[in-house]
């Protein structure tokens, strides 16, 4: 794993990064999960940035301000909805790439993410922490932009999924 990867439990609104992802649906109006919380956070500013973007498609990312949090950009993606037998992989991947080459391009050199698609999109925990830590690496050997990408999680079952997935890559 990239030294430059940190795995944590803890809240996505609370960190002090350049940038917190959104696993937003793809209104990016605010909805239940880590999208309600991070809006909440950041106050009514958000939503209002959020109303001129026209949404974001699945495996896409789009950059906001920040407004309230610590963090002073939020970037926004949509998750897949896991339906056995698709490739939700790739769009799962495609999340976290789009989101790191939107913080490259934008000069950040650190960004938060929660676990993209494990709440009410049922994506499998284990699955899931695969595709991140794949992605991610894949992402830094290629780019030496950022400096710290922290992978927060919310509860102990995405926690042990990521530390158990990390051991092998």
């Amino acid at each position: 794993m990239d030294r430059r990867i940190e795995i944590v439990k803890g809240d996505i609104t609370q960190q002090d990064t350049d940038a917190i992802v959104n696993a937003a649906n793809s209104s990016l109006l605010g909805g239940g999960g880590v999208d309600g919380a991070i809006h909440r956070a950041a106050g009514p500013g958000l939503l209002e940035e959020c109303k001129s973007l026209n949404g974001c498609r699945t495996g896409e990312a789009k950059i906001t301000r920040g407004y309230r949090l610590k963090a002073r950009h939020v970037i926004h993606t949509v998750g897949p909805v896991y339906r056995n037998g698709q490739d939700n992989a790739s769009l799962l991947r495609s999340c976290y790439i789009r989101s790191l080459e939107l913080a490259a391009l934008n000069g950040l050199k650190s960004i938060a993410f929660p676990s993209i698609s494990t709440g009410v999109y049922g994506y499998p925990v284990e699955e899931a922490a695969k595709a991140q830590l794949s992605a991610v690496n894949d992402f830094l050997r290629k780019d030496d932009t950022l400096e710290k990408v922290v992978l927060v999680c919310f509860d102990d079952r995405n926690l042990q999924a990521l530390k158990a997935a990390s051991v092998g890559v």
